[in-house]
């Protein structure tokens, strides 16, 4: 998640009392709430108590005279650095204190009142599940009641997750983002106003080993089928035409499990597509497609003649990534603290192993930078868990006094590098993936990767 404070507004005060100044905090991009500084000051303060203060990052001081708008500006600046820091700091971005914080504020700035209320999720494949939930609810809580209609069994829900999607006039899904545990997703989906957005349930894992587990279970089994249907249908899976043959003669047939083993085999099984964007790879301002899944990141383009290529990055090639912001200036060429803000130009870039020993910077800008960024980091987390012998079977939610709590093996994992040679650790010494103003991670290598070719060998040809 990439938290932001893009903007701050003089508001006056409660009953006609004294104005003070409101933080709007940004979740990808997004308004998510408003707070006060003496708000986020009460939240570092309880931190501190249950954490140290050995732990937490700076948080800038009080000041005894009213800011100047250079001070302000400033104070924006660093509380936006501290909510970043709380956020990927495994421990702290986990916790229930500073969730819960975040849930209280969000449906405070919507002025949403806890009631009960329907809420539509949608399968991948359109068909409707509308369950009753209170505005309150947060996102694990609304998981639950979905599964709970759809019969789905306790030891399976954590394969799964609700995302919020805006979806096209043509029907198909964009991917917002993975709705998180510091959010209430009725009030993320209605605070947007506008019937576009959406959520909707689909596996949250990569590897497709875990099918397995999903389809000894006949809710499991036919989500998974509606969900590769889907796909297939929608083109994100690359099928040929005896492929295709083959999988409307099992469709007849309802044979949703051997439809399944032989959706396996094709090329972006189990993969999120995102909307066409460019990339400065292979060359300058280049139109792609991408998608992610499988511990990679797919590109593809169409090079002359309608060819269709596509190239793979994978994560454990990935040194380090980070997603950058940019604002447009206005006409004058200056900025002011709150100021009109125009459209957010965002990008996603990883430094990748090319070959042996050279390094090489990818960048790919598109509004939907930071959901891809979220898509690797869960691939890096799910290696980790893989590696150290974990499942995802046993990421269980437990209830405990009224209060879902992670069982252990679900608290967040903190991803050390996975691969980085030690050529191309010398060679840049000083990238770390984690700056002022960025959403990162850095990966380093565990085991040996052969060499890549130059990105004319780099291509796959995918036309049918």
């Amino acid at each position: 998640m990439h938290f932001s404070i893009p903007e701050t507004e003089s508001r006056s005060g409660d009953s006609g009392g004294s104005a003070y100044v409101a933080y709007n905090i940004h979740v990808n991009g997004v308004l998510h709430c408003r707070v006060r500084y003496s708000q986020l000051l009460g939240l570092h303060e309880q931190l501190r108590k249950e954490y140290g203060a050995n732990v937490l990052p700076a948080f800038p001081p009080k000041k005894l005279f009213s800011l100047t708008p250079a001070e302000v500006e400033q104070r924006r600046e660093q509380l936006e650095k501290y909510m970043q820091a709380v956020r990927q700091d495994p421990l702290l971005g986990s916790s229930e204190t500073f969730n819960s914080f975040l849930r209280r504020a969000q449906q405070e700035t919507q002025q949403v009142p806890t009631e009960e209320v329907s809420l539509e999720v949608l399968l991948s494949n359109g068909q409707k599940v509308l369950v009753n939930v209170l505005t309150s609810d947060q996102t694990e809580d609304v998981l639950e009641a979905v599964a709970a209609k759809l019969d789905l069994p306790d030891d399976l829900i954590g394969y799964f997750s609700l995302f919020l999607v805006r979806e096209k006039e043509d029907g198909a899904f964009s991917f917002v983002r993975k709705l998180q545990e510091f959010e209430l997703p009725y009030v993320s989906v209605t605070s947007l106003r506008s019937q576009e957005y959406k959520i909707v349930l689909r596996k949250s894992y990569w590897d497709s080993a875990y099918d397995d587990d999903v389809m000894e279970n006949r809710v499991g089994l036919n989500l998974l089928y509606a969900q590769t249907v889907a796909d297939i249908e929608r083109g994100w899976i690359l099928v040929t035409k005896e492929q295709h043959r083959q999988l409307k003669s099992l469709q007849e047939k309802v044979s949703k499990k051997e439809f399944l083993r032989l959706a396996q085999t094709l090329r972006h099984y189990g993969y999120l597509r995102f909307d066409a964007c460019v990339a400065d790879f292979p060359e300058k301002d280049c139109p792609v497609v991408v998608s992610a899944g499988n511990s990679e990141l797919s590109l593809q383009l169409r090079l002359p003649g309608q060819q269709l290529r596509e190239g793979s990055f994978r994560v454990t090639r990935m040194r380090c990534w980070r997603v950058t912001s940019s604002v447009p200036l206005p006409s004058g060429g200056t900025s002011s603290p709150g100021r009109g803000r125009g459209e957010v130009r965002l990008e996603l870039a990883f430094e990748y192993l090319m070959s042996k020993d050279r390094l090489q910077w990818v960048t790919i800008t598109s509004p939907q930078a930071i959901m891809m960024s979220i898509c690797l980091q869960s691939m890096v987390d799910e290696l980790m868990v893989k590696k150290s012998g974990g499942s995802i079977r046993k990421m269980l939610r437990r209830r405990v006094g009224g209060t879902l709590r992670r069982s252990d093996s679900q608290q967040a994992v903190k991803s050390p590098p996975l691969l980085v040679s030690d050529a191309a650790a010398s060679s840049s010494p000083g990238v770390t993936g984690r700056q002022p103003g960025v959403h990162g991670q850095t990966l380093k290598q565990a085991e040996c990767c052969e060499p890549a070719g130059d990105w004319h060998s780099w291509y796959r040809c995918q036309c049918q």
